[in-house]
């Protein structure tokens, strides 16, 4: 198999840099490797790679400062990134959420959950552009048009309040995405919006509730966020 796709590899540890190289390789990807934070901001514009993994714990500039750089830099700002950290540093998770990382594995890993990992961030990059264009978006059950402000889940009308849709809109199109409540404020009313993490939870808890049984689709990621799962809302 060639995916054609190429992974930035970004971790001090020389073991673990060889387990994930072999593991991306056997799967067809082109891996890039660097072992510094400065090197990676460096190969990030250099490789132009489809996704970096992104070790926090880094010698000189640290992993969320790199993840800060790429994500201000128009150049690197678009490539997803999956964050490798360790099991107690749950602050440092959402600190990278925030700033724009799109999952995260804590270590130990196994290869092959980061492999599906990738897979799923690559896929779901690709499917949030397209709906992105379109205006439209379609996970399992559930379909919204954007421009008409219509949003229905297994043919029943949801009646959205505005913000209510346009939680739901982000959710569904980054399907699996894991999203904090700052993110979630920031990206539905901007970064100055005048509203507090606990107001999103009652939100959640109102597309909850609009979406019947279908309403454990959106996913609660203790410590950290809400994400909308796609197998909840496959259809029967």
């Amino acid at each position: 198999m060639s995916t054609q796709e190429t992974v930035l590899v970004v971790d001090d540890e020389q073991h673990i840099i060889e387990l994930i190289e072999f593991n991306l390789r056997k799967e067809g990807y082109t891996v890039v490797t660097v072992q510094s934070g400065e090197s990676a901001l460096e190969a990030a514009v250099d490789s132009a790679p489809s996704l970096i993994v992104l070790d926090l714990m880094l010698p000189g500039i640290d992993g969320l400062t790199v993840c800060r750089k790429l994500k201000a830099d128009p150049d690197t700002a678009s490539i997803p990134i999956i964050m490798l950290t360790a099991r107690s540093d749950d602050a440092d998770v959402v600190t990278g959420l925030e700033l724009g990382a799109d999952d995260y594995l804590t270590k130990p890993f196994s290869p092959r959950v980061l492999v599906a990992r990738i897979r799923a961030v690559l896929r779901r990059r690709g499917e949030s552009e397209t709906d992105s264009g379109s205006g439209t978006a379609r996970v399992g059950a559930l379909s919204i048009d954007r421009e008409r402000r219509e949003a229905e889940c297994a043919g029943v009308e949801l009646r959205l309040s505005t913000t209510e849709f346009e939680i739901l809109w982000l959710l569904a199109t980054h399907p699996g995405i894991v999203f904090t409540r700052t993110r979630i404020i920031d990206a539905v009313r901007g970064e100055d919006y005048a509203i507090t993490e606990r107001a999103v939870d009652v939100q959640i808890l109102g597309l909850r509730r609009r979406l019947g049984e279908y309403g454990k689709a959106i996913e609660t990621v203790r410590g950290v966020g809400y994400r909308l799962s796609r197998d909840a809302l496959r259809g029967e």
